[in-house]
C-alpha cells in the first residue's frame, strides 16, 4: 500500500480496520485515474459500487429537469462513494458523481464488500458509520443551502462554475472560473461590494487569486476544506 492510499485509507472510516482484512477488503479492487470534469456516476444507473477517494475532488450532484444542478457533495481524499448501492434494493443512483480536478479511485468489489461485511462486524460497523454519515450530511445540506453565510454561497458558486464550465488555463490542480463579480453577486444572492470583500479574505486566505473577470482556485480542496459548508464531511 503506497502512501497516498496509505493516507486515503487512515482518512476513510475504513481506519480501524486490521491490515489483513483491509488486505481482503481490496482483493480485485482497481486503482482508476480520472481526469478533470469526467463523470463516473450518473444518475439513475443501478450497478452497486464502492469507491475510495484516493486523490483529488469528486463533486456530486443532482439535476433538475430544466439542466440546472445543485451540488450536495464535495468528496477529498478518504471518503467513500457508493456506500448506498450495496444495500438498497432496487437501487437507482441518485446523483451524478464528476472529477472537479483530476482525481484517482479505489474501485472496490461490491460482492466482496457485501460478504466481508456479512461476515465480520468490523467491516459491517465501518459502512454503518458511513451510511450514517450520509445521511446526516444530507440533512446538514438542508440547511446549508437555506441558511449558508455569503463567504460559503461565494465559495460553492466558484467550485459548482468551475465543475461545469470549460477549464480555461487548468494547470497543475489549479481551476479558472470566468465570472464577473457582479454574476458571482447575483449567484450568490448578495451585492458585489460583499463579494468583492468575500473574494478579498479568500485571497489572504492564499486560497484564490483574482484577475479581470476571472478568479483561479489554487486547490479546491482546500476550498472545501477551508469554508466547510459541507460540514458532516
Amino acid at each position: 500500500m503506497d502512501l497516498d492510499l496509505k493516507s486515503a485509507v487512515g482518512a476513510s472510516h475504513l481506519h480501524d480496520l486490521p491490515q489483513e482484512t483491509l488486505d481482503e477488503l481490496f482483493t480485485d479492487a482497481v486503482r482508476t485515474k480520472i481526469p478533470a470534469a469526467e463523470v463516473t456516476h450518473r444518475e439513475r444507473e443501478d450497478d452497486p459500487y464502492l469507491e475510495l477517494v484516493v486523490e483529488g475532488v469528486i463533486r456530486v450532484f443532482v439535476t433538475a429537469p430544466d439542466g440546472r444542478t445543485m451540488t450536495i457533495r464535495y468528496c477529498r481524499p478518504g471518503e467513500l462513494l457508493g456506500a448506498m448501492s450495496l444495500f438498497s434494493t432496487e437501487f437507482s443512483e441518485p446523483a451524478t458523481k464528476q472529477a472537479l480536478v483530476d482525481a484517482e479511485l479505489l474501485k472496490l468489489s461490491p460482492a466482496r464488500v457485501r460478504e466481508l461485511a456479512g461476515r465480520d462486524v468490523r467491516v459491517a460497523g465501518a459502512l454503518l458509520t458511513e451510511l450514517s454519515e450520509r445521511a446526516r450530511n444530507f440533512a446538514y445540506e438542508i440547511s446549508g443551502n437555506a441558511f449558508a453565510t455569503v463567504r460559503q454561497r461565494v465559495a460553492r458558486q466558484l467550485l459548482d462554475l468551475a465543475s461545469t464550465r470549460p477549464f480555461e488555463g487548468r494547470r497543475d490542480g489549479e481551476l479558472a472560473v470566468q465570472v464577473t463579480q457582479q454574476d458571482l453577486a447575483a449567484a450568490a444572492g448578495t451585492v458585489r461590494e460583499v463579494v468583492v470583500r468575500t473574494l478579498r479574505q479568500l485571497r489572504e486566505s492564499g486560497v484564490v487569486r483574482t484577475e479581470r473577470d476571472r478568479v483561479i482556485i489554487f486547490n479546491p480542496a482546500l476550498l472545501t476544506e477551508e469554508l466547510r459548508w459541507n460540514s458532516s464531511s
